[in-house]
């Protein structure tokens, strides 16, 4: 019975291990996905911002304010 033991012990370790790595790659996989997002709503943010400042700097040469 010592083996089977031994064997049953040995599974149940490996499937612990198994559904530790599963995690740890899905909460890795997790992590990139939230880099992501953050990096696209960063540069969603300059982009707006660069158009918000080329419509002022337009409006202002069109009032004959280059601001100068």
């Amino acid at each position: 019975m010592g083996l089977l033991d031994n064997a049953k012990d040995l599974a149940k370790a490996a499937g612990e291990k198994a559904g530790r790595a599963f995690e740890d790659a899905k909460e890795q996989l997790s992590d990139k996905v939230d880099e992501m997002k953050a990096d696209a709503n960063v540069k969603k943010a300059e982009a707006e911002k660069a158009a918000t400042d080329a419509k002022n700097e337009a409006k202002a040469k069109m009032r004959g304010d280059d601001g100068k």
